[in-house]
């Protein structure tokens, strides 16, 4: 914003007649000014107005019409029509109304030729004008047309101060207009020969970290003092801000170092700003260091500064600083929230001392609710039992417990010692007008679970359902395993479809108990629906949920909908496992579609998974039956150069087929490998090498080879049988 005395100089006697112009609110000025495109100006009406400039035409007069005139087509009209009447001038001011009107009706173009004319027409106060305008068009929220302006000035050789150029900068950032708004406004002070300052600089810092120009943002913090500039306390709170908001906090650590070295002095909103941020990042030697500065610096830390630091020394596990500075800030008449005594509660009880914790909110007269809940719960977790049950009694004498004061102890209770128990404190717990909630259901109904009693904790949850109500993630999951572990699984259906809708997520064991016992159940239909819900719902749909229902369906007549339901997983993102492909491979065996089984199996290989030995025995079965091994070559060398994986069997079936479909060459290497391995080819894929030896061409070479491999064969089965 433009100073008090700047604007006093750069706008002459002439701005009380357009003073409200400043203070008159975005949403006013525009429900003053006209709309865009608004259709021919009221014929009636603009006559009316051309008469009565007749009558009394003067600069004005004009203004008061032109005020007056919501129509901006009508209000160019009789601008245009008083600058053809003799002994007529149009003024600073004059020029300045119709500028501004089509700039509120965000009529750029027009805007600009007018700025063009009053600079050509030699207005006396041009540059005030201009000036007004910049000045007028930001406060309205009018940035792009302020932007022009300010192009037009500089088109025109009028040179803005650094103020003028700073205003702007201000208003674009704080809009987060972005970054190439900022740069034009940064290339026209260049053109127009100003110079920045640290403010502009500031702004330049700002918007290149908030549009992700971290290095850039850093390049010109390290060169402004090449600019003639010295960095201030709002260009280290920039940077520092910049650089943790990026997950770069080292380097905010840094930044934060040459700051204190070269003795800038902080202002009240660096503190209040970064010491949240370096307590917020676990960063507690930065914190406590600027929050001492900060003291030196005769500035008094609020409630907000305190609870940082002491939250941040609580997870660090420094109770007795927290207390001092807790202590500090009571002392300075600040009241502490509630989450600070809550921090340091768990703080106490994290190294064991419970005592320590009880007696800080005796001392200090903490009688809120939550810091007690935060003490039941230690003590519980600490298996304290009955501390926590005296320490609820005291709770509910002061008249500061809550349902989940109770329900502390009743999830407990139920957890450890038996539901019996639970309602035993439930009915004091009512007694004392308390109603139970869904927390108090939902640790009812793991009880039951526990002791098997999963027709009482399936009641519980009807209960709950009749209230609207869901249970608490712990619960759900109890109430599912109980309820599949009990063969109930239509109940858990229902209890599953209930949550879901709800947008409750399962635990993937539990999900994966459900879908299990629905598939063996043979409700494949609504094992697929379930895991549709359970994605939307935000349920993690294992491999092996997915595998349970593809099992399924290979296996039922529903194996035709097994590619529907892959589809459905991989749009999911449902990443395929061994015994996913295994699976689909078998299944399109079973459906004949070979093609699908070679593309299964070939991304499959490529993806270094490799198929079981009985999954790859009858692919290969199948391939060779239908003469199409020729499909599978390239995983076939990756399966045989890399794997193991490959039997005796599997070499003759791929021999025996390779060799039917006219590819030899293969099939004698395969042979050979098989020899090597010292397996013995089976009758047929004997039968099949030495008769193709007597009936195929008699060049020497091939019965050479061929004799080879009869003499391999026979010294085999000779080692095998031994020799007679």
């Amino acid at each position: 914003m433009l100073s008090p005395s700047t604007l006093s100089k750069a706008i002459p006697k002439w701005l009380n007649l357009k003073s409200f112009i400043s203070s008159v609110s975005c949403t006013n000025a525009i429900q003053i000014n006209p709309e865009i495109n608004q259709n021919a100006p009221n014929i009636t009406d603009f006559d009316a107005k051309i008469q009565s400039l007749r009558n009394k035409l003067c600069p004005d007069y004009l203004i008061k019409v032109l005020k007056s005139t919501s129509d901006i087509n009508s209000a160019v009209k009789l601008f245009k029509w008083a600058s053809l009447q003799r002994r007529f001038n149009h003024t600073d001011d004059t020029y300045y109304w119709i500028i501004f009107k089509l700039g509120m009706a965000e009529n750029v173009e027009e805007m600009e030729g007018f700025c063009q004319n009053m600079v050509k027409d030699r207005c006396p106060g041009v540059e005030d004008v201009l000036l007004s305008l910049v000045d007028a068009f930001v406060r309205n929220c009018r940035l792009n047309e302020a932007l022009r302006v300010l192009f037009n000035m500089n088109l025109a050789g009028i040179k803005p101060s650094i103020d003028v150029f700073n205003f702007v900068l201000g208003a674009l950032v704080e809009e987060k207009r972005g970054f190439q708004d900022v740069v034009f406004v940064y290339k026209e002070m260049v053109k127009a020969g100003v110079a920045p300052s640290i403010d502009t600089l500031n702004y330049l810092l700002e918007v290149l970290f908030e549009t992700d120009r971290v290095d850039s943002a850093l390049d010109q913090y390290r060169r402004i003092n090449k600019k003639g500039c010295i960095p201030n306390s709002r260009t280290f709170e920039i940077v520092i801000k910049g650089l943790i908001a990026k997950n770069r906090v080292d380097d905010s650590v840094t930044i934060l170092h040459e700051m204190l070295e070269l003795g800038c002095l902080p202002e009240l909103r660096f503190f209040r700003s970064t010491i949240l941020l370096f307590c917020g990042e676990d960063r507690l030697q930065q914190g406590i260091r600027l929050f001492r500065k900060m003291k030196d610096s005769n500035f008094t830390p609020d409630p907000f500064i305190y609870g940082a630091l002491i939250q941040c020394l609580c997870k660090h596990l420094r109770l007795d600083e927290a207390a001092n500075l807790l202590e500090e800030m009571m002392e300075s008449r600040l009241t502490p929230d509630n989450n600070v005594f809550v921090d340091i509660v768990n703080g106490f009880c994290k190294l064991g001392k419970i005592n320590e914790a009880i007696k800080l909110l005796e001392d200090k007269h903490v009688h809120v609710t939550s810091p007690h809940n935060a003490l039941l719960r230690c003590c519980c977790d600490a298996d304290k039992f009955f501390m926590a049950k005296g320490l609820l009694e005291k709770m509910s004498e002061r008249n500061i417990d809550d349902c989940d004061s109770w329900n502390i102890l009743i999830r407990w209770l139920c957890e450890k010692v038996g539901v019996m128990n639970a309602y035993e404190l439930l009915g004091r717990m009512i007694i004392s007008s308390l109603i139970p909630d869904c927390a108090t259901y939902s640790a009812l109904v793991a009880g039951n679970c526990r002791l098997s009693k999963y027709e009482d904790a399936l009641q519980l949850f009807l209960q709950l359902h009749a209230k609207f109500w869901i249970l608490d993630p712990a619960s759900y999951s109890e109430l599912i395993e109980g309820l599949c572990r009990g063969e109930k699984y239509l109940e858990a259906v229902k209890v599953f479809c209930y949550m879901s809708e709800n947008r409750c997520s399962l635990q993937s064991l539990s999900f994966n108990m459900l879908i299990e016992g629905v598939c063996n159940m043979g409700m494949l239909n609504e094992a697929v629906r379930l895991q549709l819900l359970g994605y939307n719902s935000g349920t993690s749909c294992s491999n092996a949920t997915c595998n349970y229902i593809m099992l399924g369906l290979s296996k039922s007549d529903k194996g035709k909908h097994m590619l529907a339901f892959l589809s459905q997983m991989l749009v999911q993102g449902t990443n395929l496992d061994m015994e996913a492909y295994c699976i689909l491979i078998q299944s399109m065996i079973a459906q004949k579609q070979i093609k699908d089984c070679t593309l299964f199996l070939n991304v499959m290989v490529n993806e270094g998974l490799v198929p079981d030995s009985d999954t790859l025995y009858k692919l290969l079965s199948c391939l060779a039956n239908h003469s199409q091994l020729y499909l599978i070559s390239l995983s076939l060398d990756k399966l045989v150069s890399d794997c193991e994986v490959l039997d005796s069997a599997m070499y003759n079936i791929l021999i025996n087929g390779l060799w039917k479909e006219g590819n030899k060459n293969e099939a004698h290497r395969l042979l050979d490998l098989m020899l090597e391995k010292g397996w013995v080819p089976d009758s047929m894929t004997h039968g099949l090498l030495i008769g193709s030896g007597n009936r195929e061409g008699t060049g020497k070479g091939k019965l050479t080879y061929i004799d080879s491999i009869k003499d391999s064969v026979s010294d085999i089965l000779v080692e095998g049988l031994g020799e007679t």
